[in-house]
């Protein structure tokens, strides 16, 4: 089969900028004309291969992000937006996505804030139909969804923080010193700590500068409070400084995200990047070694895994998703082609559903979706007790997995018969915009597609898709 052309011109007139030349002193440096430089930043041309070699040797750069990057998540993003049925009649050819989300990215990104605001506004309106007499009833963007999008556009990797967490952890030593590092950096900020029987997992009182952790979590998850009141108090003004470069439309999505960076630190902190990156390649990514190694939860330790994108020494770019047992899904991220419904559920094929019927075990499947693409993934259930009697235990799974070229770095891949095509589950992203003609778990039709319905016939589905 024939390799697949690479056009990136967004990346390269990105990077151009980046380093402020003029188009003509980038072509003398890449080693071609002025002429095929402008094709190749209009994705006129394909970036040859002597151009990925150029931008290696001259500029450092590493050139998986040539072909990673936002290109794939804008596409099906936009896919997704598009099957909305707002949009009456012809959607535009997958062509037509993929040239505009390669050559106008950030017009496509204002289309998808828009037809965002208008779902956020038409679900608002449909639930909270009592409170429309208020003058205060504004249908306000999700600061949820915009914090969720701009650690999904990061790739989930925030290096600032990343690298001042793996600082801090290389000062501690051992994750065996992390937690008295931890103490100790808060003592130094004026802070006590205290351990309380409480359901209260953490309490910061600012008047008397106690910290109140609870005794009835697993001292993994003490631990990691105790790193993300670390970034609170002493990496203050590096969140600020992260939190200004992003823009937030509204004060409580810039809140909600200092969070997210706080617990970003305590887990990058917890698994610094370069020891825990190493002691994944050597165990070939398994959960529970890893878990042991850094004194961390299975679920700290997967999400960590799909954080491993620094530029030069990239991890495996994994997807990571937690659903509750509704199907909900409640974190999302992918490093790879595969793209979570940015609204609802996740396809009811995929092993992270059966994980609630085997508690306690890893589900290993290999899966293809729609667009040929073939997937390893593991799942598994994450209780989280109270630790009393009576209190509500939270029960999430938890799903890891990444392409199957990768699949050779990965233990979970032994003895999985790897050669069947049958093996291989049929998945989807959403049943709207699955190209799956005969799925017995389709819930709603295809809005691409043109459906038969015959009243002397009756199928799994009451109709047919052609």
């Amino acid at each position: 089969m024939a390799s697949q052309k690479l056009y990136a011109g967004a990346k390269l007139r990105e990077l151009r900028t980046k380093i402020g030349l003029t188009q003509k002193d980038f072509a003398g440096r890449l080693g071609v004309s002025l002429p095929y430089l402008n094709q190749m930043e209009n994705n006129n041309r394909p970036v040859s291969t002597t151009v990925v070699l150029a931008l290696a040797s001259e500029f450092g750069l590493d050139v998986t992000e040539l072909s990673a990057g936002d290109g794939e998540r804008l596409i099906s993003d936009m896919r997704e937006a598009l099957a909305d049925p707002v949009f009456q009649g012809n959607p535009p050819p997958l062509a037509d996505i993929r040239l505009a989300a390669s050559n106008a990215p950030g017009l496509v990104r204002a289309f998808l804030d828009l037809h965002q605001s208008y779902r956020q506004t038409h679900e608002r309106l449909a639930s909270l139909d009592e409170a429309l007499g208020r003058e205060d009833a504004r249908a306000a963007p999700s600061p949820w969804e915009e914090v969720r999008d701009f650690f999904h556009y990061c790739d989930n990797y925030i290096d600032a923080v990343d690298r001042a967490a793996e600082h801090f952890a290389d000062r501690a030593g051992t994750h065996r010193n992390m937690r008295v590092a931890a103490v100790s950096a808060l003592g130094n900020a004026g802070i006590t700590v205290s351990f309380d029987d409480t359901d209260t997992l953490r309490r910061f009182d600012p008047d008397t500068g106690t910290l109140h952790l609870s005794t009835r979590v697993a001292p993994q998850t003490q631990t990691f409070q105790l790193l993300l009141q670390v970034a609170l108090a002493r990496q203050d003004a590096l969140l600020e400084a992260t939190l200004d470069l992003a823009r937030f439309t509204t004060s409580n999505a810039r809140d909600i995200a200092k969070i997210g960076l706080a617990n970003y630190f305590a887990g990058a902190a917890l698994m610094p990047y370069a020891k825990f990156h190493k002691a994944a390649q050597t165990c070939r990514h398994d959960l529970e070694l890893l878990a042991g190694q850094f004194g961390a939860s299975i679920e700290q330790v997967a999400h960590r895994l799909a954080t491993l994108q620094r530029p030069g020494t990239k991890g495996i770019p994994f997807f990571f998703v937690r659903v509750d047992q509704s199907g909900t899904i409640t974190k999302r991220h992918s490093a790879t082609r595969l793209q979570f419904a940015r609204f609802g559920g996740a396809c009811p094929l995929w092993n992270v559903h059966q994980a609630f019927e085997t508690p306690g075990r890893f589900l290993r499947q290999l899966a293809e979706t729609p667009d040929g693409v073939r997937y390893i993934s593991l799942a598994r259930d994450i209780s989280k007790p109270a630790g009393r009697y009576g209190a509500p235990v939270r029960r999430f799974a938890i799903a890891l997995g990444c392409e199957m070229r990768h699949a050779g770095q990965l233990v979970y891949a032994d003895g999985m018969d790897m050669t069947r095509d049958s093996a291989f589950e049929p998945i989807g992203i959403s049943c709207r915009i699955c190209e799956r003609k005969n799925c017995h778990q389709r819930a709603v039709p295809p809005l691409e597609r043109h459906l038969v319905v015959d009243p002397n016939r009756r199928d799994t589905l009451p109709y047919r898709v052609e």
